[in-house]
């Protein structure tokens, strides 16, 4: 597959060796906070040791201990760089491959899996990603997470660097070079490096990563505790983006594990249930109804989209009365006969504990058990329609 102004990606990936030739500083960068100071024993290394009277400047106190800055080589800084990766060769690392569109090609080396610094993705969340879930060698609902991540790119004002169907080959690739046969494969699109202002240089780049990462999966067979989290909801404008910008998110999930949870809860300014930091979340009513938060307030997930359409399965056989999505008030969300987290790597996670408060009995309920088996049976051996298979 030939990317547009980009080299064939070969059948056979190779990787190249990094260029051991480097740069040699005889003084001090222009830039460095000791200009005076000059390199020790004629080492790539400057001490605060030296002229340690200077003190910055006049009237500034003086360095208190000795400080050691080295000065690495192109292969030093590669030596450091693998040194800090686990003690594992390239095969056993979960990160087995990368696509990054700045190359045009595939790494499967990690240490060398980076982007820019100046890219806006790093240094202003001006990024959008998403995830695929590889499982038996093959992408389930690929699709559908494709097209969320092209409208969350429109939404963010992003032009992806290749059409729909080139990212999609690209991300089968990947899968390829990596070897994996389960796994995920996470994508993002930047705006693009080229500077630290706010807004994108005009003559940027908007660039794709991607990289697939092994991992196993298996169903969620014990209930979670959940708090309410103090971390205010995100407006819907950017709610429904799925952007790389996850500091509420983190915060939210940091404050859970803080106080002895799994994960946490947002409500909006209305007192409606609204969504988790990674995940949506599902009730079951006494009356056995399904009820999911109104989308257009969060970020509905594809498996939640795919959940309602599954759960009608529920309801033929009785389990279920009805399937719906509408605003839920925490006061009815807490007295719901079961809960659950619903995401794209854990389909399916039972909550039984609600800020120290059991949900229905405290147990997972045959509900949730049935919908998780309806999840696992879609994506192990349901419909071909969903799984796009990788030619390895």
């Amino acid at each position: 597959m030939a990317l547009p102004g980009q080299p064939t990606l070969p059948p056979t990936l190779q990787t190249s060796s990094p260029s051991s030739s480097s740069p040699s500083f005889s003084s001090p960068p222009a830039f460095s906070p000791l200009p005076s100071l000059s390199p020790l024993n004629g080492s790539s290394k400057y001490s605060s040791k030296q002229n340690n009277v200077l003190g910055f400047a006049e009237g500034h106190e003086k360095w208190p201990t000795e400080l050691c800055i080295p000065v690495y080589s192109t292969s030093e800084v590669i030596e450091k760089m693998r040194g800090k990766l686990p003690n594992k060769s390239v095969e056993e690392h979960p990160y087995r491959a990368m696509y990054s569109s700045l190359i045009g090609g595939i790494i499967l080396d990690p240490t060398l899996m980076v982007i820019p610094i100046d890219d806006h993705m790093v240094h202003r969340g001006h990024g959008v990603f998403d995830t695929a879930l590889l499982m038996n060698g093959c992408l389930y609902d690929m699709d559908s997470h494709l097209d969320r991540f092209l409208k969350s790119a429109s939404a963010a004002k992003i032009s992806p660097p290749y059409p729909r169907e080139t990212i999609k080959e690209i991300l089968l690739f990947l899968a390829v070079a990596s070897k994996l046969k389960t796994g995920s494969i996470r994508y993002w699109l930047s705006s693009g490096p080229g500077d630290f202002l706010v807004s994108p240089p005009r003559n940027s780049t908007p660039t794709f990563y991607s990289v697939a990462i092994a991992k196993e999966f298996s169903r969620i067979l014990e209930g979670v505790k959940v708090i309410t989290t103090t971390i205010p909801t995100k407006p819907p404008k950017f709610a429904t983006i799925k952007t790389v910008n996850y500091l509420p998110n983190v915060l939210s999930k940091m404050e859970a594990e803080e106080k002895g949870a799994y994960s946490s809860i947002w409500v909006d300014d209305q007192g409606y249930v609204a969504e988790g930091p990674n995940c949506n979340i599902a009730f079951v009513s006494k009356e056995r109804e399904l009820l999911l938060p109104r989308p257009d307030k969060i970020l509905f997930g594809c498996t939640s989209k795919r959940l309602l359409i599954l759960a009608n399965k529920l309801i033929g056989n009785g389990i279920l009365k009805s399937v719906r999505t509408r605003d839920i008030s925490v006061e009815e969300a807490k007295g719901s006969a079961e809960m659950m987290f619903v995401s794209s790597l854990i389909p399916i996670m039972p909550v039984v504990d609600w800020d120290g408060k059991p949900i229905g009995d405290g147990n997972i309920g045959e509900v949730t058990r049935a919908i998780s088996d309806l999840f696992w049976e879609d994506i192990i051996s349901g419909t071909q329609m969903l799984k796009t298979k990788v030619t390895y």
